[in-house]
């Protein structure tokens, strides 16, 4: 595949910025609750998205059962997948958890089939097959220290979960696009949804609304929102305007790469031969999944 300037530009974009949202999302945990968080979090980035859609002239209409599908979506992907990603990375380093959502891939093309009547490839089961096992292996080293082992399975069972809440999620999202809606005004209202959501959840749990001034995390929160969402995102659909998005697709299989490597560097991630083998595995579980059968 030939790359031109722009191209190449959009590509380094999206997965410099996505990878290393994961470690970013480090700097959002201790004094202020996760669930706090991301209601921040999407709450903001919802305001910009509505901002960008006046400016862009796009149109904020849409139906009752519309609606329904934002809804579904922003409950399931920016409320509960977030929050759980949050969650997860209480208990294991921002790599490993990125490669965890890395599955999403296999995730959606099951539920395309069980919510959309999408056909399953073979190479779709083999790569789902090949990826497990290499998550299996990532997760020996964990597992096999017992003082750890209850972190490793908590932070796991968060993370796939949140997995599955966003692959659900996608599939509103699937729905809203083939029913027309620019990707803009999806997320503008999804990203509003989600953070209601969550709001009702943390008034009824009686989670306090705090707020945490200092640099680090005020930073952390306009990056997550404004790059991660934002910025992010625009390459991306941009990319996908100019290599179409099965091509575009592939850059997922970038990010682990970069997640991984900065939680090495920043959080002291212990490599071993099997962790190693296990991540590599994944990735290539990722590629069979995503890869078109001739």
């Amino acid at each position: 595949m030939r790359m031109n300037y722009q191209t190449t530009l959009l590509y380094l974009t999206t997965v410099a910025i996505w990878g290393s949202t994961w470690l970013v999302i480090t700097f959002q945990l201790g004094t202020v609750d996760p669930i706090i968080s991301v209601i921040y979090r999407m709450a903001l980035a919802s305001v910009l998205l509505f901002s960008l859609c006046r400016f862009l002239g796009v149109t904020l209409r849409a139906t009752r059962l519309d609606h329904v599908f934002f809804m579904i979506q922003g409950v399931l992907s920016f409320g509960v997948n977030f929050w759980l990603i949050y969650l997860s990375e209480m208990y294991l380093t921002s790599g490993i958890i990125a490669v965890i959502f890395s599955l999403i891939v296999f995730f959606n093309l099951v539920n395309g089939r069980i919510f959309l009547n999408r056909p399953i490839e073979r190479n779709t089961a083999l790569g789902g097959l090949v990826g497990l096992c290499g998550l299996y292996l990532l997760f020996s080293p964990e597992l096999s220290n017992a003082s750890s082992q209850q972190n490793a399975l908590t932070g796991f069972g968060l993370a796939l979960t949140a997995v599955f809440s966003a692959s659900l999620g996608n599939m509103a999202a699937t729905q809203s696009g083939m029913l027309g809606h620019s990707v803009w005004r999806i997320n503008a209202w999804s990203t509003l949804y989600g953070a209601s959501a969550l709001s009702i959840i943390a008034v009824f749990t009686g989670t306090p609304f705090t707020f945490d001034y200092s640099a680090e995390y005020t930073m952390s929160l306009i990056y997550l929102s404004v790059f991660g969402t934002i910025l992010a995102f625009g390459a991306y659909l941009k990319l996908m305007v100019i290599i179409g998005p099965e091509k575009a697709s592939y850059g997922a299989l970038m990010i682990p790469f970069v997640a991984i490597g900065l939680s090495t560097i920043f959080e002291g991630y212990q490599w071993t031969i099997m962790a190693a083998c296990g991540f590599l595995l994944a990735l290539v579980g990722n590629y069979l999944v995503m890869r078109k059968p001739r």
